[in-house]
């Protein structure tokens, strides 16, 4: 699910992939389409707003993995065209635009299966890429002088498999120090482990573990740090394989809310994947049971409501 809700609620694409669709996602500007496959394909289409729909048109068919395509990522435009994508295969493929077309300009290698990939903020000088894989690590690429020069570092995250990483918006922070602002960044983990962990970037260069969230009961499938939208306190949504979705918010201490209640999270089965909103008011849900719910915090601000919820026929 992407961040862009850019495309029509109810419209179908045809995309021609020969097997299951694992994600899709809008560019920032929602002009540009990504989706992988276990085709081992992921293609690009351009978006065009029309009268009635919108019109969706193939424009590159990017192909290399050996393994089904788990998740795809668009950079800041900031940064270029920049698309990373994830695979079964053990890689991590960074394409990038240019006046000839699409090319791949790096790849990396974890040592299981990498099953999710994310863009770091638009704030920092260089582009960022964390990696999250089944062999238990995140590995954090950092593009240096050049498209195809990158240093890379690598974090013992998870016993059994990291399942999602996700970044924190970038906060600026006065450095006692150096005397100067400087950019603090952050990101999330889930995995197989039951947990949830917040990493953060020490003025070393180095991350390090600063808090374990738990409150899940079975394999964290994924985690969502709500955008930077002038919200008072950090939220992050996490979902599992023990039906519940929770909401996690900073303070002192994190502390978590549960999306819906304990019944509903009997019925539910795994809940795959959560997503925001650009504005962070609403977060979509992804359940095994063929539905995407869409929830907004009430104006009580305890309590979450079921504004929408869209199903599709098993096929």
């Amino acid at each position: 699910m992407s961040q862009n809700t850019g495309a029509q609620v109810g419209s179908e694409i045809d995309t021609a992939h020969t097997d299951m669709i694992h994600d899709a996602q809008m560019d920032y500007h929602g002009k540009r389409l990504a989706t992988c496959s276990s085709d081992r394909t992921v293609k690009i289409f351009d978006v065009e707003e029309g009268v009635s729909e919108e019109k969706y048109t193939l424009v590159k068919e990017l192909r290399g993995h050996e393994g089904p395509v788990w998740q795809v990522a668009w950079a800041h435009p900031s940064f270029g065209s920049l698309l990373a994508s994830c695979s079964h295969d053990k890689k991590v493929f960074v394409y990038r635009e240019n006046d000839a077309g699409w090319e791949k300009i790096k790849s990396f290698s974890h040592l299981s299966s990498v099953n999710s990939v994310a863009w770091g903020p638009q704030s920092v000088d260089k582009p960022l890429l964390a990696s999250a894989s089944s062999d238990g690590t995140v590995q954090v690429h950092e593009m240096m002088n050049s498209p195809d020069d990158w240093s890379s570092k690598s974090i013992d995250a998870h016993a059994g498999g990291v399942m999602s990483v996700s970044w924190a918006p970038s906060i600026t922070q006065r450095s006692l120090v150096q005397g100067a602002d400087r950019i603090k960044l952050r990101f999330a983990t889930c995995g197989c482990d039951n947990l949830i962990k917040i990493w953060e970037k020490d003025q070393s260069g180095n991350w390090n573990q600063a808090h374990v969230l738990q409150g899940h009961t079975h394999w964290v499938r994924d985690v969502a740090w709500t955008p930077n939208s002038g919200i008072a306190n950090a939220m992050i949504a996490s979902c599992s394989q023990d039906g519940t979705v929770l909401i996690w918010e900073e303070g002192e201490r994190w502390n978590s809310k549960p999306l819906w209640s304990a019944d509903r999270a009997k019925h539910t089965g795994t809940v795959w994947r959560v997503s925001w909103s650009l504005t962070g008011s609403i977060l979509a849900v992804s359940t095994s049971d063929n539905k995407v719910t869409l929830w907004k915090q009430s104006l009580t601000e305890d309590t979450w409501d079921c504004v929408s919820e869209l199903s599709q026929p098993n096929v």
